[in-house]
């Protein structure tokens, strides 16, 4: 018979089973402190990923418009692509998860283009979310729809998803690309407006939560939250479309035309208020497509072997092609700095209308000598006014020393030329020029006529339009105002000057010098009916001559403005290293910003004032002349001061180059034809170098048209350019535009 426990061994059992149980309270109260309180985040974390779906909802861009509301930049639908292999990877069923898994890597890989095995080591990962493709496109998303409907038996729709995402586009392709800029792979912004603006037109983010099973697949209608994303705040700029064009068009055929082996840059700024109308850079890419490279860009990446130096070169051209010049690059002004001098000078009292100044053609300052362009004795004695027209080199380096190392700093900072102008893009270079306390003799003199010290293009527009606006100081901007959703304006961006820099007076004066140049040395930048002021610049790239070993390196630039009576616009033009021979920023560069003003004056409502020479070659519409007997059309066209040719024998006209409401100039043939003719064309002559009377003949002879713009009413004026290539084949009658312009007297800064 065993012995019963006592009493003392109940008491010690039962102390150590409260003990024990007090121990796993202890370490049950410990672990829930734990997971509830010191990990509560993370395990909270956990259980949401475990139990719901959370996807964001990519927000669209805010639009970009020009200054006409006209659309620039826009975000369109666009979808990602992707997998939830969970669901497959968790099957029971393997041999009919492998069935999904390979229908799903074959069907997409056909539709999007990638490799099959890539899709199906995607399946294999154990996610939930893997994406596939980003901005797979519309077509590509409708055929995913469709093939996920021709195999509904797999329910593929468990494991194939769609997101709505956005993709940004740009109507106009390379319009304005330098200006807009581009976005990345997430929609952020790269480059230009995009990556300046960035925060404001990047939108919020929605969110869409939803529950999931064990498998990690949707569960329909269990639980959804949806957070709608917020499209960001749209632009409106500044620039006007049809001056862009006006810029990119005249500007690309400089560069070409002169084969600029560093591009060029033009730019069109509202003297008054710094708003930047257009702004080009010879070059552009395609914001739509930015990582593509021209055709030439790119054989110089497929010409090299190396993997590494391929990559280099690629990385180094694509910069390039981004590149801003008009902002990011800096290069000697030359003598089209000189309306800074003069301005200084006069400002300060120094000199005035009648103080001269004496070329013997060399000057020396501290040992160093300065020749002057005029090669066969120099320009003499001559007023301030002539010397800026004659470009002298010495003239101006005398004013230099008038002005002094102390005022000549002082205003280089109060025309903003010492700091960026704070233009609204990215990537805007500092200005490099000598301090005051680093300023001798020399670099007073070489500094006097824009030598040895670099700004930035849109530095030197800015201080064009600070010397004609009565004096004051304007920041250049690109933007006018930021607008949401609904049109509503949330900032206006202010067009108040900076600070007055020059008098009125002294402003004056200097639109009578700069529409003096343009009368007498910078022909080429007149511009028929307007009264044009400006000055041109040539400057020699030394740096980079020093550090290559190679000769003739040169930018030619002219700044242009108008009317020069009541300033309103300002054109700069820059064509950098031209290799064709002709480099003088009055041959090159005057003659492309006198035909973006001659497109853009009118249009801009600023009306011509023809002098009688200039109404000489006024355009006429041309006259319906079908049907009319041909006694009649001929008595037509003689009063509207034309010519007329007859092709036939008939009494009756049947048909008429050019047709009713063309416009011809003034002594223009117009072709009628009393009979039906087998060919009607000819071929466009050549009128490379002729004069304005030659080309006429030439076009008659042809039986042509030909429109006459730039210096055509100049005596030593040749032809340069037309805007229908020689020998292309075009109707009878056809309107030629031809460009005239005189051999420029030179400019170069030496």
């Amino acid at each position: 018979m065993s012995a019963r426990p006592d009493r003392q061994m109940i008491i010690r059992a039962t102390a150590i089973k409260l003990i024990a149980v007090f121990c796993l309270i202890i370490i049950s109260f410990i672990s829930l402190v734990n997971i509830m309180i010191l990990k509560g985040e993370k395990y909270q974390s956990l259980a949401s990923e475990q139990q719901l779906y959370d996807s964001f909802v990519t927000a669209p861009r805010g639009d970009i418009y020009d200054a006409n509301m006209n659309l620039l930049a826009t975000s369109s639908t666009d979808w990602n692509l992707f997998v939830t292999p969970n669901g497959l990877n968790k099957s029971a069923d393997k041999e009919k998860a492998e069935e999904i898994r390979s229908t799903i890597a074959k069907g997409l890989a056909e539709i999007i283009g990638e490799k099959e095995e890539d899709i199906i080591e995607q399946t294999k990962e154990n996610d939930y979310y893997v994406l596939i493709k980003k901005r797979v496109g519309k077509e590509a998303a409708d055929k995913i729809r469709e093939f996920i409907s021709n195999n509904s038996k797999l329910e593929l729709t468990k494991y194939i998803g769609l997101d709505e995402t956005t993709k940004r586009y740009y109507p106009n392709d390379s319009l304005a690309s330098s200006v807009l800029g581009f976005v990345g792979d997430d929609n952020q912004g790269l480059a230009g407006i995009e990556s300046y603006y960035d925060t404001t037109l990047t939108g919020v983010a929605g969110r869409v939560v939803a529950a999931k099973n064990a498998k990690g697949t949707d569960m329909p209608f269990t639980y959804e939250k949806v957070e709608e994303a917020k499209q960001g705040d749209s632009l409106v700029l500044t620039i006007d479309s049809y001056i862009q064009y006006a810029c990119e068009k005249y500007l690309d055929n400089a560069v070409e035309q002169f084969n600029a082996a560093e591009r060029g840059a033009a730019i069109a700024m509202d003297v008054n208020t710094g708003e930047i109308k257009g702004m080009a850079i010879s070059g552009d890419f395609n914001p739509n497509e930015p990582f593509k490279l021209s055709a030439e860009d790119q054989a110089k990446v497929d010409a090299e072997t190396d993997k590494e130096k391929k990559n280099e070169i690629r990385a180094e051209l694509l910069s390039r092609q981004w590149r801003n010049k008009a902002i990011s690059d800096t290069y000697e002004p030359g003598s089209v700095f000189k309306i800074f001098t003069a301005s200084t000078a006069l400002e300060e009292n120094l000199v005035n209308e009648k103080s001269t100044f004496t070329c013997n053609h060399r000057y020396v300052v501290s040992g160093t000598v300065y020749n002057c362009h005029e090669n066969i004795g120099g320009h003499g004695i001559q007023t301030l006014m002539q010397a800026m027209s004659n470009s002298c080199n010495p003239a101006f380096i005398q004013v230099g020393q008038l002005i002094g190392p102390t005022l000549f700093s002082k205003y280089f900072k109060a025309f903003g030329l010492a700091e960026k102008t704070g233009i609204d893009l990215p990537g805007e270079a500092y200005p490099n020029y000598h301090k005051e306390e680093d300023m001798g003799p020399t670099e007073l003199a070489s500094e006097s006529f824009g030598q040895t010290f670099n700004i930035t293009p849109i530095q030197m527009i800015t201080l064009a339009a600070t010397t004609v606006n009565g004096g004051y100081l304007v920041k250049p901007h690109v933007v006018s105002k930021i607008i949401d959703t609904n049109g509503n304006v949330v900032k206006t961006f202010s067009n108040d000057y900076k600070r007055q820099v020059i008098s009125k007076e002294t402003s004056d004066k200097m639109r009578t010098y700069m529409e003096y140049v343009v009368q007498n040395g910078a022909k080429n930048g007149q511009v028929a009916g307007y009264r044009i002021g400006g000055k041109t610049g040539t400057s020699e790239k030394v740096a980079e001559m020093l550090s290559s070993g190679q000769r003739g390196l040169y930018i030619g630039s002219y700044v242009g403005v108008a009317p020069i009576d009541n300033p309103q616009i300002a054109v700069f033009v820059m064509i950098d290293q031209p290799m064709g021979g002709v480099y003088y920023g009055g041959q090159i560069s005057a003659p492309a910003a006198s035909k973006i003003m001659a497109d853009i004056l009118p249009y801009m409502g600023i009306e011509p004032q023809y002098s009688d020479e200039e109404l000489e070659r006024l355009s006429v519409a041309v006259p319906d002349l079908n049907q009319k007997d041909i006694e009649t059309a001929k008595q037509i066209i003689q009063n509207m001061g034309l010519s007329y040719k007859t092709v036939g024998n008939g009494d009756k006209v049947i048909k008429q180059l050019p047709e009713a409401g063309a416009s011809v100039y003034k002594g223009g043939t117009i072709i009628i034809y009393t009979e039906d003719v087998e060919s009607d064309e000819t071929t466009v002559p050549d009128f490379t170098g002729q004069s304005a009377a030659e080309a006429n003949n030439t076009a008659a002879a042809s039986e042509v048209n030909i429109e006459f713009s730039g210096l055509a009413s100049s005596a030593s004026s040749t032809a340069d350019s037309q805007d229908i290539a020689a020998g292309t084949k075009v109707k009878k009658g056809q309107v030629i535009k031809v460009h005239f312009s005189e051999k420029a007297q030179s400019d170069i800064a030496e």
